[in-house]
């Protein structure tokens, strides 16, 4: 009996080793959401083989024979690849937690296209961006925000006045102001705002963190 097949786009979140000759991925799909996908490894290298890796934007034909609890790759085609993600350890630890919280907490379908459009802008940020501490703090906010916490209303309203001022100021300034400053004595505050807004989320929604 033939496999169901998909065809879909889709982001890398997770990469895990690869065993018996294939490499197993959790891919994002604004369409569908999370699936598991396997990709057979060649014994030999083959110019039409795309070797998948984390946080790249692809376009890929899947098929299952088990009601799509996973999915093979029959196909994959490159969208987009966010390779300076891997130039700081900072950088590609914050940019792979993000991607971790996606592939961790379900995505209702409703909310699956703005979470790619977050997942796409969130990338493309820690690729370029000399801030991934504050790429991270906005997107965990835009992320907890866009599925329907009152963050703004709780926890930033609950913070004193300072920290208040700083998170606003962190939340809706463009990254390029941060980027043109010497900044670095802003990051213990960064860091303060960051473990603050993990413990609301923690303590007061479903969202998985770690």
């Amino acid at each position: 009996m033939p496999g169901r097949p998909l065809q879909t786009e889709a982001f890398v979140l997770l990469k895990r080793p690869p065993a018996d000759s294939f490499q197993t991925f959790t891919l994002f799909s604004p369409a569908h959401g999370a699936l598991l996908a396997l990709q057979r490894i060649p014994k030999k290298s083959t110019a039409n083989h795309l070797a998948l890796d984390l946080f790249d934007e692809i376009s890929v034909s899947l098929e299952t024979s088990n009601q799509g609890s996973s999915w093979f790759i029959k196909e994959a085609r490159l969208i987009a690849r966010a390779a300076n993600i891997g130039r700081s350890y900072e950088t590609l630890r914050l940019a792979s937690a993000f991607a971790t919280l996606i592939a961790r907490n379900p995505v209702h379908e409703e909310s699956r296209e703005p979470v790619a459009t977050l997942l796409r802008t969130a990338l493309a940020s820690f690729a370029s961006s000399p801030r991934p501490d504050i790429v991270y703090f906005k997107t965990l906010y835009c992320f907890a925000r866009d599925e329907g916490y009152p963050v703004k209303q709780e926890w930033l309203a609950s913070l004193p006045h300072d920290h208040r001022a700083e998170a606003t100021h962190l939340l809706h300034t463009p990254l390029a102001h941060f980027e043109k400053l010497e900044t670095k004595n802003q990051k213990p505050e960064t860091e303060l705002l960051l473990r603050r807004l993990e413990a609301y989320l923690r303590a007061h929604t479903e969202i998985l963190l770690d």
